[in-house]
C-alpha cells in the first residue's frame, strides 16, 4: 500500500476536520452541507469549501473525515434498477460495520456500526430505496473499494482525481442482493412511505427513470 502523504489540509481545514471527533459528528457535518444536484464531482477539499455534495462527494469527505479518527478510507456502491447508485463511507467498529452517506432522501443517510458485514449492511437500505416510479430499486453492493490506492492522484484535495476514483467504483464487480424473480415481485411502496421518505428531498437532483439524462 502507499505510504500515506503529509497532512495535506490548510490550517483552516485542519481546525473544521479536528470538531469531527466521532463518526456522528461527521454525519451531522453531512446533514448541514446543502445537496448537490450539480452533474460535478467534487474533492472532500472543496465540499468544505463550496458546502454542497451529493452522495459521491459526501462519502468521500467522510471517508477523509473517518480516516483522521483512525479508520481505513472506505467507499462502497450501492447499484440500483432504474435509479441512481449511491456511495457510502464504511466503517468498523469491534468488527460490525457502520456507513456515513449523504442524501437526497431520508433513509439513505448514515448507518450504527452494528451490522456483522456488508451485505447486511447494504440491506438495511433496501426498503428505503425507491425511484420516482415508487419502484424498490436497490439490487447489488460493491466490496469496499480502499481510498489509499489513489494517493498519487490527492484524492482527499484534488477534484481531478474524482473521475478516476468513480470509474473504479462502479467498474468493481457487485454482488446482487436480490434475484430477478425476488424483484419481479416487489410491491410498488406506498403513499406514506413515500411521504415520511422524501421530506426535504430536492427533487431536481433526483434521477427520474422516465426521462433520458442529458
Amino acid at each position: 500500500m502507499p505510504r500515506r502523504p503529509p497532512d495535506p489540509w490548510t490550517s483552516a481545514e485542519r481546525k473544521l476536520l479536528s470538531r469531527l471527533r466521532t463518526p456522528g459528528d461527521i454525519q451531522r457535518l453531512l446533514e448541514t452541507t446543502a445537496y448537490s444536484s450539480e452533474p460535478i464531482y467534487r474533492s472532500p477539499r472543496s465540499v468544505l469549501r463550496d458546502r454542497k455534495a451529493h452522495c459521491f462527494d459526501g462519502a468521500m469527505l467522510a471517508a477523509a473525515a473517518l480516516e483522521r479518527l483512525g479508520h481505513t478510507p472506505l467507499l462502497v456502491d450501492l447499484r440500483a434498477h432504474r435509479d441512481d447508485d449511491h456511495v457510502l463511507a464504511v466503517y468498523r467498529v469491534d468488527g460490525r460495520w457502520g456507513a456515513i452517506a449523504k442524501s437526497n432522501f431520508v433513509g439513505l443517510r448514515g448507518r450504527a456500526p452494528v451490522y456483522r458485514g456488508l451485505r447486511e449492511l447494504a440491506m438495511s437500505y433496501f426498503e428505503a430505496y425507491f425511484n420516482l416510479e415508487r419502484r424498490l430499486s436497490l439490487r447489488s453492493v460493491s466490496p469496499p473499494l480502499d481510498l489509499r490506492r489513489f494517493e498519487r492522484l490527492s484524492w482527499r484535495t484534488d477534484d481531478l482525481a474524482m473521475d478516476t476514483i468513480a470509474a473504479r467504483l462502479d467498474a468493481s464487480r457487485h454482488a446482487p442482493l436480490v434475484t430477478g424473480a425476488m424483484a419481479r415481485r416487489l410491491d410498488d411502496i406506498d403513499q406514506r412511505t413515500w411521504d415520511g421518505h422524501t421530506v426535504g428531498t430536492d427533487f431536481a437532483g433526483a434521477y427520474d427513470p422516465r426521462k433520458k439524462r442529458a
